[in-house]
């Protein structure tokens, strides 16, 4: 009998994320670009270039290119996937946002006129979204996981992510809103990275905590007493935003940290103080990232609904995991999550004889959280 063939590999993939990388690719001698995933790039300037190169089982991803070099490329043997009109994001962007970007112009103009507020417009005009606008979003979400799967690589050389989680209500200068910013500098002064659903109250705190960790004690509260002024982002996410603005200027430089929102609660706008924000449509897809990122853990803050059913879904994946995969559930607030929402018995009537029974934690302060997460 012959042998059967032998399959092609896979050609490995090369991210090209900007002008720059593809003009040393070039300058370092390229002629095939097999693999390669140009993503986002101007290529306006490179259309002699590109005509030397051989561009089969290469991705041009929403790359902008001189009229005609697009059904060039593709009869060479490439994919292009086109700039997509009328979408006020970049669907194929390869870098995770930061909070100035998001609310670009809010010092001058008010937050509905932000990048962060037309993307959320977008969203609520589509209605039943056609297949451009279903795609766009897919498009969009898929990237940003990549881009969160560099950026993990990036800051969590040999360090944890541990997840904050907790009311989005939690007013700044609240007892809530506090020790929520004190828990998350704790976390990052630990050495690990903090990583939040990326909105306003108990999970701006968290990022706020973090970014602070490296400050005097004393500058420290000071910000917290800054931000107060503004307690919540109604009615008014301009000021709301313009404050949490002033204190990142007062800092700059500060501790990275996480922040996972999503468009699908664009009315709670996303916090300015997670240096990295993976901020995708599909909600479904962020909470599962979310928890499945967070290595180190989780600390649940005292919350309602939506931090009721973070727990839960963290202790269903420990539940059925395998003992490597097991985290700490770390559950802040006697009182609140044993008689205003007894989270706490179920969760602890499920963990008995599993692999997650040493793992979850009932703590009564901040200080017990951080150390329960060792």
């Amino acid at each position: 009998m012959d042998p059967a063939p032998a399959l092609n590999p896979m050609p490995r993939t090369l991210e090209v994320e900007s002008l720059e990388q593809f003009d040393a690719l070039v300058e370092a001698g390229a002629t095939e670009m097999t693999g390669w995933h140009v993503q986002s790039v101007d290529l306006t300037e490179r259309s002699g270039v590109l005509k030397a190169l051989n561009p089969a089982a290469a991705m041009f991803l929403g790359c902008a290119l001189q009229p005609g070099m697009e059904q060039s490329l593709r009869a060479r043997g490439a994919l292009v996937f086109p700039i997509l009109p009328g979408v006020p994001f970049n669907p194929y962007r390869p870098t995770l946002y930061t909070g100035p970007e998001l609310y670009e112009g809010v010092l001058a103009r008010p937050y509905e006129e932000t990048p962060d507020a037309r993307i959320y417009a977008w969203t609520k005009r589509q209605g039943r979204a056609g297949v451009e606008s279903a795609l766009s979003a897919a498009l969009h979400d898929h990237h940003i996981g990549d881009a969160l799967l560099d950026t993990l690589e990036e800051l969590g050389a040999g360090r944890r992510v541990v997840g904050v989680m907790g009311a989005h209500a939690a007013a700044r200068g609240s007892h809530t809103y506090d020790d929520a910013a004190r828990l998350g500098r704790a976390i990052a002064a630990a050495g690990h990275v903090v990583a939040t659903g990326g909105g306003p109250g108990a999970m701006e705190a968290a990022n706020l905590g973090a970014y602070l960790a490296a400050v005097p004690d004393r500058e420290f509260a000071a910000a917290l007493r800054e931000i107060a002024v503004v307690p919540s982002f109604r009615p008014s996410v301009s000021a709301w935003a313009r404050v949490a603005l002033a204190v990142l200027g007062r800092f700059p430089g500060g501790t990275p940290s996480l922040g996972i929102p999503t468009w699908f609660y664009g009315h709670e706008p996303p916090n300015m103080f997670a240096t990295h924000i993976a901020k995708y449509f599909a909600n479904s897809v962020r909470e599962a990232v979310l928890l499945e990122k967070c290595t180190g853990g989780v600390v649940f803050l005292p919350g309602a609904a939506g931090t009721v059913q973070e727990v839960f879904q963290d202790a269903c994946e420990n539940y059925y995991g395998t003992p490597e995969t097991i985290t700490p559930m770390v559950l802040v607030g006697v009182r609140h999550w044993t008689e205003e929402l007894p989270a706490w018995p179920l969760l602890a009537r499920l963990a008995e004889g599993r692999g997650m029974a040493g793992r979850v934690h009932l703590v009564d302060s901040v200080e017990e959280a951080v150390a329960v997460l060792g």
